[in-house]
This record gives structure tokens, sequence and C-alpha cells, in this order.
């Protein structure tokens, strides 16, 4: 892909796919979700978890799945506020640069 990804659309994706499940998902999960979207690798996505959680937007617990410990990600109250406030923004952003890209092709 051309567009580089910055750290804070990297936060706004993995919030939006750990919201989607109730009971949160785990690392591996999120890693393909993420790679159905854009190219990323998994050494990326460790430290957006962490930093994730660091900020109280995400909580940790471990699970346990054919004898191993599965780690599962879920949402908090303030990373539903941090996802709203992302959505909002991507919202403004991404319709003011395809008013630039459709312009473009009108004129």
């Amino acid at each position: 892909m051309v567009f580089q990804t910055g750290a804070a659309l990297l936060d706004a994706i993995v919030l939006a796919i750990v919201s989607k499940e109730e009971e949160g998902t785990y690392g591996y999960k999120i890693t393909q979700e993420v790679r159905s979207a854009i190219e990323v690798s998994e050494s990326t996505l460790y430290p957006v978890l962490r930093r994730l959680q660091k900020s109280q937007c995400l909580e940790v617990h471990d699970v346990e799945c054919a004898g191993r410990n599965r780690r599962y990600y879920q949402i908090t109250n303030t990373g539903r506020e941090r996802l709203d406030m992302y959505r909002n923004e991507w919202m403004e952003y991404s319709s003011k640069i395809n008013l630039l890209f459709l312009r473009e092709e009108i004129v």
C-alpha cells in the first residue's frame, strides 16, 4: 500500500475490531482482521495492543484454550470513548479527502 498507516489509525482499527466482541478477542484474531484491511506485521500490532492497554483503553485477561493460555483483549469505557472520537475524526478527515479526489475527477 502506498499510504502510511500512523499510530492513531492503527489504534482506531484495533479498537474497532476489539469492540465487536463483547467478551473480547485474542491477539492472533485481531492480527488477521487488521491484515484483511491493511498490510501490517504481527510485530507492529502487539506494541499497539500494549499501548492501548497502558492507556486503559483495553483490559487483558487470559483464557485457557487447548492446554495453553490465550490472551484476550476487551475494550473498556475509556476505549469506547476513544473509538467514538476516532470515528468522528475519521468521518471528517475522509470526507475532506474524498471531496478532493472527487473534485479532481469532475474537472
